[in-house]
């Protein structure tokens, strides 16, 4: 059951899979190979979770196994990877909110998961340099992407009110991955190459 807490998320997000461009999964495709490795990557910037806990500058992953249509099913299998830097209180913060137990986007994002296969606190690092996004978890995970050129290389190539997205309010810049390599809870993937999200990010119940 939901609890009743205060909590709010703002920062940058990233996200990588092995779909080409353009992913049909925000229109409520099938992913191009049938299945879909997701990885979601947020850097928060401002964060509180009941008024009492700080979550500035804290980075969270999320990696998805989808093993038909991400919105109408099966369910997928997920891994959660937590900042090492948080404090017990913050890690605690963090998994409610991710979790879903607390409300808002992510009670219902829930919903579509079948199995965790493990939530970890690990060193993750997390970068933004112009158009490029890149995410490194030692031994474990590897995703650099960068914003596609469009015929105007100085804006960015956006896709506008995507029907299915992990940022539900923002328009979705256009990317693709220079590296994106994962292994770990025995699933292995390179899906260099592929297709890749960024936007900004704002949550709360």
């Amino acid at each position: 059951m939901q609890q009743q807490q205060q909590w709010k998320l703002e920062g940058d997000y990233f996200e990588g899979c092995n779909c080409n461009l353009i992913c049909p999964c925000i229109f409520m495709g099938d992913p191009t190979e049938g299945n879909c490795h997701v990885t979601t990557a947020w850097h928060i910037q401002r964060g509180n979770y009941n008024n009492t806990t700080n979550l500035d500058g804290l980075n969270v992953v999320g990696v998805f196994n989808t093993p038909g249509n991400m919105a109408t099913g099966p369910k997928w299998k997920a891994a959660l990877y937590l900042d090492q830097t948080a404090t017990a209180e913050q890690s605690d913060a963090l998994t409610k909110i991710y979790s879903g137990q607390v409300g808002g986007f992510f009670a219902a994002f829930a919903n579509h998961i079948g199995e965790i296969l493990g939530v970890k606190s690990v060193p993750i690092e997390f970068g933004i340099d112009g158009k490029r996004r890149w995410l490194h978890i030692k031994d474990s995970l590897e995703l650099d992407i960068e914003g596609v050129t469009g015929r105007d290389p100085g804006k960015e190539s956006r896709i506008v009110n995507p029907a299915f997205s992990a940022v539900p309010e923002s328009d979705l810049v256009l990317a693709r991955s220079t590296k994106y390599s994962y292994n770990d809870h025995g699933i292995q993937w390179d899906n260099s190459g592929k297709n890749g999200f960024y936007c900004r990010f704002s949550y709360s119940p």
